[in-house]
């Protein structure tokens, strides 16, 4: 038997009121339609919730059963409804997202830590790894990768600038082979690989030419899963390394590394924010993604 909500809420108005005058102000509705309501109810339940008299109302037996049965979880329902509201007003609530150590450093933990000071009660919860995870099976909120390996069906926001990959190496090591002037050169040389958490596979470094990519597959002593590992072989001499060039941070600049095949290393899409389309966003994950964005 299908019930209206809105006559329960009614009903027990009127039952806690005693007065179909006062539940209706109190409702905003006008008492026939208030009358003609708890009478639905009564024909649909077929038994008298209240007893009606020229000067008064209150429930039946029945009624006050269904009182007790239901009042308590209407006031739970609307305490909940006006915590919503204040949450909107207010937010609060854990962000989860996931994405490679070195854009959370660089970029997500700069962005999001004021946001943190003016929201007191918001939480945000980092999985830092290498991998891609299913944010959608693992619960995640977000996550953040590079923009060209983002599925169609996510919303994807921009946060931060395009890159560049770089390839670098110590001037210790320079100074025992010469530098490539080309990446072909690369095939003699020792250099650092990465093993990719999602495939298993070993990266094939991708260079820019006029006429398109270009592939090459190169060798070394040393195969790392992690990125930071990768910049300390590259420190300590072991070989040529070739990463997003933010991943080398003030190395290049400072000297600790130097740069080479700079001309076959073009501007591609930099890191996106990503989260599911159907997703309904909370005002603090609305935070977050504002914080985030570029502007």
């Amino acid at each position: 038997m299908k019930r209206n909500l809105n006559d329960l809420l009614y009903f027990v108005t009127v039952a806690r009121e005693e007065s179909f005058t006062r539940a209706a102000a109190q409702l905003g509705v006008t008492q026939s339609a208030l009358s003609q309501a708890i009478a639905g109810l009564e024909n649909r339940m077929q038994i008298r919730l209240l007893t009606r008299t020229t000067r008064s109302v209150s429930p039946t037996a029945a009624g006050e059963r269904l009182l007790l049965t239901i009042g308590n979880r209407i006031d739970e329902i609307e305490a909940e409804l006006d915590m919503l509201t204040e949450l909107r007003d207010k937010p609060a609530g854990t962000v989860r997202i996931t994405c490679g150590p070195n854009v959370l450093r660089n970029t997500l933990m700069p962005k999001l830590f004021p946001l943190l000071r003016d929201y007191p009660d918001i939480t945000l919860e980092f999985d830092a790894n290498h991998g891609f995870r299913d944010i959608v099976a693992d619960r995640f909120d977000a996550g953040v990768r590079l923009g060209d390996t983002i599925d169609k069906d996510m919303i994807a926001v921009p946060i931060g600038p395009k890159l560049r990959m770089a390839a670098a190496a110590s001037p210790d090591y320079f100074a025992r082979h010469p530098a490539p002037q080309t990446p072909q050169d690369l095939t003699q040389h020792q250099c650092i690989n990465q093993r990719m958490v999602s495939s298993g596979g070993i990266y094939v470094w991708d260079f820019d030419e006029d006429n398109g990519n270009l592939n090459v597959r190169v060798n070394g002593q040393l195969i790392f899963t992690t990125s930071e590992h990768i910049v300390d072989a590259a420190l300590a001499g072991m070989g040529i390394a070739y990463l997003p060039e933010e991943e080398f941070g003030p190395h290049l600049k400072e000297g600790r590394l130097v740069r080479v095949l700079e001309p076959w290393c073009r501007p591609f899409p930099g890191y996106y924010l990503y989260y599911p389309s159907r997703k309904q966003p909370s005002p603090a994950f609305s935070l977050v993604v504002n914080a985030l964005r570029v502007r």
